[in-house]
């Protein structure tokens, strides 16, 4: 009844904003301070070796199998190396509405969510943790305010009904016209960093 793996992905921002948060509270409560470069360090070590060899292996796959699309996804494989994926399908179109396009690396959009997440929390909870140390459960409460106010706006801004799936001056009903290009708003939602922020928000505000 959710199908495309919606409820299983928002879990997964929700369990990893409750365990970075608890890890950024345990180390500062050892410790009095958040080692930032060894949190990035941590992060990196684990998630990069996994990504560069999926890349590769899809590179090599794609020049032997799919050589005629090798530059159209040239720009996937940047977007995975520099953990933006979600930004650049959504400026591209390559939402999950456009099921019929090659796009071998689409997954790596709630990675580079989740990235974006680990360099921005830590400075978050750096400033929170000196600041409100004491006052935990109320900064709790905030952010499960900010989650809240993060859905209604999702909710808010998502378009009902027949849209386009690939927007252009002719039928563009869903999207939103930056400059001259027309972005699919609800793939917007799904793959932004700030809509999904509501899940992470969730599980920090635990």
């Amino acid at each position: 009844w959710l199908p495309g793996g919606y409820l299983g992905v928002e879990v997964f921002f929700v369990i990893s904003g409750y365990l970075i948060t608890l890890l950024l509270i345990g180390e500062y409560e050892r410790t009095k301070r958040i080692d930032l470069r060894q949190f990035w360090t941590r992060r990196f070590r684990r998630l990069l070796p996994a990504l560069y060899l999926t890349l590769m292996i899809a590179a090599v796959y794609i020049a032997v199998f799919y050589s005629v699309t090798r530059e159209e996804t040239r720009g996937d494989f940047l977007g995975g190396i520099f953990y933006v994926s979600n930004w650049y399908q959504i400026f591209v179109g390559q939402g999950y509405a456009s099921s019929e396009a090659f796009v071998p690396l689409r997954h790596l959009w709630s990675l580079a969510v989740e990235e974006q997440f680990y360099l921005i929390w830590p400075l978050v909870m750096t400033v929170v943790l000196r600041r409100a140390r004491n006052r935990l459960p109320a900064v709790g409460l905030k952010l499960f305010g900010v989650a809240i106010a993060i859905t209604a706006i999702t909710a808010v801004l998502f378009v009902n009904g027949p849209v386009a799936t690939a927007c252009n001056a002719e039928f563009h009903r869903g999207c939103w016209s930056v400059g001259d290009r027309y972005i699919n708003i609800n793939d917007s939602l799904y793959l932004g960093t700030f809509s999904r922020a509501g899940g992470l928000m969730l599980g920090a505000a635990e």
